[in-house]
């Protein structure tokens, strides 16, 4: 049984939660199927492909199952996972439960757990848990919460819809049904000394379900529910077909392993002049959704170029000509088929293009926390926004307390923990990435230890901030010739010992080696120094644009105020020039000194400084 204290992730009165609660009024209905017997250590294994839907998951897990007359049972938990989200398409995550609470890890994968079967194992025994994916360990657990994993388990798996949108993401009904699909379960005993499989050969195979039918003297169906879940089991819900086990989440109408539901479109959104994602609520065909006589602009000059549909099958990338970021625009999305056997057609559907302005750099984010100094507010990801944390809560420091090392104190003191990621939409090519961390919580070495992957590839490994710096320092690890190729920047943090957290981040592009400003895109606009310069009353700044795009001119003293603002709108591309003239720009006249300027487009802003002598 899932239970609502993974959805926190952390250490709450567990036995509110041990009640298997009969059938219900959920108007949803899922699937677990689980064994009669119970193990106690050995080597578990699945074949499987998960639910790829926000809003749920698919699990496959061990849990100590003789709890429902026990008033003691909450002390007694015992419980070892693999869940896939589904709101994921790069990251799994791993737990043990214990008495003590929840230990928590996640693990970025580089394809999408919801797309393709993959292999998964846990390993259980007296001194580790340890994980795998596709026969390679990528976590053991050896704390001395393993020793409190004594009790016998029975193997389940199940798919469901969490109702802790935070931890979950948030569950559209319009993206049902969603099927989980198993190919084969393993087990094999602990045997150490005497086995021929696993690690050290100490696991013996004992047997395998390849799901061919409905073993009855092996496995059960649920018939149930529990707090935090917002459907209900029901054993029409796991079906057989084709060699596989399918566990469906469906609405209460059209249950079991069909699909009658056409797909709809969730959202449109663009940050550029020349793309627009739009994003349909399951996988849709490929020839429909790349057909561009499915896709119309309302507004007149506005041309689509192309249309590609991403890895995911579910977001469609048009190119297209003639967008204005100040604009504002209705999208018609003509019938699409998804890739139910039968094909569901979508409903013609109109929408609103969600236009988010992309991001300036230097981008400084202050994670947990809110915009200061330079630093933008820490916010959560969706199509809404151009960053932010996949999962995570955020917890804020007295701000009396003194960060050494650092002149930005304000940015350690707020932070974003128990998080899965960071996402940062960026143009394609490379940048180098400033993580920054304080540890305000722990004062020993070994209390938080993780973990961290920029695009998939390990860049940190077992970081333990306190054993760096000690209590309430920052570090900062820098990441140079980070290269982004999606236009997504991925940060994720696998979790070792406690939780990972992280206090801001800074990204920079990387205008040298491998990389150059034609490749990043940012030689499209290019800010000359004012002439003449020092000047005395009215000078000009030239400015050059390779595409047309929007620009603003800020100007500001010695000391940082911001004196002047101008909108300079949608410039179009070539020379252009702008003229300051200090006796138009402020209410009292300026005095000699040192001004700078700073224009800025959709992608970058270039500061120029200079000197006004009256």
């Amino acid at each position: 049984m899932k239970t609502f204290t993974q959805i926190f992730i952390g250490v709450v009165t567990l036995s509110v939660f041990l009640i298997q609660y009969p059938i219900s009024a959920n108007i949803y209905k899922g699937a677990e199927y689980r064994t009669k017997d119970a193990f106690t250590y050995g080597r578990f294994e699945v074949r499987m492909k998960a639910a790829h839907r926000d809003g749920m998951l698919s699990s496959f897990f061990t849990y100590f199952d003789g709890t429902e007359s026990d008033p003691w049972a909450a002390y007694k938990w015992n419980e070892i996972d693999l869940e896939i989200m589904g709101r994921y398409d790069d990251n799994i995550q791993f737990n043990t439960i214990t008495p003590e609470g929840n230990h928590v890890s996640h693990y970025p994968m580089s394809v999408s757990p919801g797309l393709d079967y993959h292999t998964y194992a846990f390993e259980w025994t007296p001194d580790y848990v340890a994980w795998f994916v596709d026969g390679a360990e990528v976590l053991r657990q050896t704390g001395d919460h393993i020793a409190t994993l004594t009790r016998p388990q029975k193997i389940m798996m199940n798919v469901w819809n969490p109702l802790n949108e935070n931890w979950a993401g948030i569950f559209n009904p319009l993206s049902l049904p969603a099927f989980a699909y198993y190919d084969w379960v393993s087990y094999y005993s602990y045997t150490p000394g005497s086995g021929n499989y696993g690690t050290g050969n100490n696991f013996m195979p004992d047997w395998t379900d390849n799901f061919d039918s409905y073993d009855t003297t092996r496995w059960e169906k649920g018939i149930h529910t529990f707090g935090g879940n917002g459907c209900d089991f029901i054993a029409e819900n796991a079906v057989f077909d084709n060699g596989k086990l399918i566990l469906c989440l469906t609405n209460s109408t059209n249950i079991g392993y069909t699909d009658v539901t056409p797909p709809t479109v969730q959202w449109a959104r663009t940050n550029s002049i020349n793309k627009v994602t739009v994003m349909f609520s399951e996988e849709v065909d490929k020839a429909d959704a790349e057909n561009i006589s499915k896709y119309y602009f309302t507004t007149s000059g506005v041309s689509i170029n192309s249309a590609t549909l991403r890895a995911d099958l579910r977001s469609v990338e048009l190119n297209v000509s003639g967008l204005n970021l100040q604009g504002s625009y209705l999208l018609i999305i003509y019938p699409i088929k998804d890739l139910a056997a039968a094909p569901n057609i979508s409903n013609t559907t109109a929408k609103s293009i969600i236009i988010s302005p992309p991001l300036i750099f230097p981008i400084k984010i202050n994670c947990g926390g809110t915009a200061a100094l330079d630093y933008l507010s820490d916010s959560y990801w969706d199509q809404n926004t151009e960053y932010g944390s996949l999962d995570g809560t955020i917890k804020n420091y007295d701000a009396a307390l003194q960060i050494s090392g650092t002149d930005e104190d304000v940015i350690y003191l707020s932070e974003k923990n128990w998080l899965a990621g960071y996402k940062i939409r960026l143009p394609n090519g490379h940048y180098d990435v400033k993580l920054l961390f304080a540890e305000n919580s722990f004062n020993s070495a070994g209390s938080r230890i993780f973990d961290i992957y920029l695009e998939y590839n390990r860049v940190i490994q077992d970081l333990d901030i306190f054993s760096q710096v000690g209590q309430n320092a920052a570090l900062v690890k820098e990441i140079t010739n980070v290269q982004v190729n999606d236009e997504v920047l991925d940060i994720q943090f696998a979790e070792k010992v406690d939780n990972a957290l992280i206090n801001g981040i800074i990204i920079t592009p990387n205008t040298t080696g491998v990389n150059d400003d034609k490749q990043m895109g940012l030689n499209d606009f290019k800010v000359e120094q004012n002439y003449p310069n020092p000047f005395n009353g009215k000078t000009i700044i030239n400015y050059s644009l390779q595409s047309a795009d929007n620009l603003s001119l800020k100007l500001y003293n010695i000391i940082g105020e911001q004196i002047f603002f101008k909108d300079l709108g949608y410039v179009s591309e070539g020379l252009h020039q702008f003229l300051i003239d200090t006796a138009a720009i402020n209410e009292s006249p300026l005095t000699s000194g040192i001004y700078f300027y700073v224009i800025s487009s959709s992608q970058k802003k270039e500061t120029r400084k200079m000197v006004l002598l009256n």
